[in-house]
């Protein structure tokens, strides 16, 4: 046999610098994988619940911030001949007893009660995460922080709120105002009695997150536990974190608006949504649409938050996504 005919390919076979690339190679060649953040967005608007949820809670918080600058009306200016009307082109939601418009109280009554629950949120979310991360993470901090959690948990919510309001609630009016103490001790109030749900997710999280081999690999090449939890730790539990974010915005503004209706909120004179409730029970027989205008924003804010959390569950939790 000759050189040539030992080097001739077989027939029908294509050389292998000359080979086709197949489908899929060519599918990924055009369309290079995407990032973290284009997946999880591409599973969050499969949700529609979620999209929905977002998009209504978008427009609450441009409704109740930036509508003021578009009805110019004050929600404290008070007109007695204008009192107890019906929807009008003057007044779209009509007035309450002292002839006070009632959209403009809304905005108001919305900017003060989500303003609380994205702060109380927020002081919840940064108790509850730190607990947790030291908790799952620093196994002798694991015992007293959870009993602590536990004590916590069986309190009971309201009757301590009630407590905390009594106590506190003269001295902070008379360091800081009776609008701006009332609102320190509401979120304060809120936020250190909900951080518990979010310390035991995370605890959790961590506590498997600690035992992968990336982060003990992290650990052989010398890095420092400060470096192991920024780095490689609270990364990871970031889907949780946004979760109970989202969550917990709706049980802080249902939390404000029930101690406002039982008159333990902000002053008279300072709307809320719940506090708007708590002015029309007297007036519920005859002007019942008074009740249910506040008592619907409370409703449709706390029901787009919930579908908002639902549709973030799905998307950043990795072993959900992609169902």
């Amino acid at each position: 046999m000759t050189d040539k005919e030992r080097f001739v390919p077989d027939e029908g076979m294509a050389p292998a610098s000359t080979a086709v690339p197949g489908a899929a190679q060519l599918e990924e060649l055009h369309n290079p994988p995407r990032s973290q953040w284009l997946n999880v967005w591409h599973q969050f608007k499969s949700h529609r619940g979620a999209l929905m949820g977002g998009a209504l809670f978008l427009f609450i918080i441009l409704a109740v911030y930036l509508g003021p600058f578009v009805w110019d009306i004050e929600a404290t200016k008070i007109d007695i001949r204008a009192r107890n009307q019906g929807p009008s082109w003057a007044h779209p939601l009509g007035t309450d007893q002292l002839g006070r418009d009632m959209l403009a109280r809304m905005m108001a009554g919305g900017a003060t009660s989500v303003s609380v629950g994205l702060t109380a949120m927020l002081l919840a979310l940064g108790l509850g995460s730190l607990l947790g991360v030291l908790a799952g993470f620093f196994k002798k901090l694991d015992g007293p922080l959870m009993r602590l959690t536990d004590l916590f948990l069986a309190l009971p919510l309201l009757p301590l709120l009630l407590v905390m309001m009594l106590l506190f609630r003269e001295p902070l009016n008379a360091a800081f105002g009776p609008e701006q103490g009332i609102f320190i001790l509401i979120v304060v109030s809120i936020g250190v009695t909900s951080w518990m749900p979010t310390a035991r997710i995370v605890r959790g999280d961590v506590l498997a997150l600690k035992e992968r081999e990336f982060v003990m690999a992290a650990r052989s090449i010398g890095t420092t536990n400060s470096g192991l939890i920024t780095r490689h730790i609270l990364p990871n539990v970031l889907s949780p974190i946004m979760v109970s974010a989202t969550l917990g915005i709706a049980t802080a503004i249902i939390t404000e608006s029930s101690l406002s209706f039982l008159g333990l909120g902000f002053p008279p004179d300072f709307p809320t949504w719940g506090r708007l409730l708590f002015d029309a029970t007297d007036y519920l027989q005859q002007y019942p649409e008074r009740v249910f205008w506040p008592g619907l924003a409370i409703s449709l804010t706390v029901l787009s938050v919930n579908y908002l959390g639902d549709g973030l569950r799905d998307a950043l939790d990795p072993r959900i996504r992609g169902r």
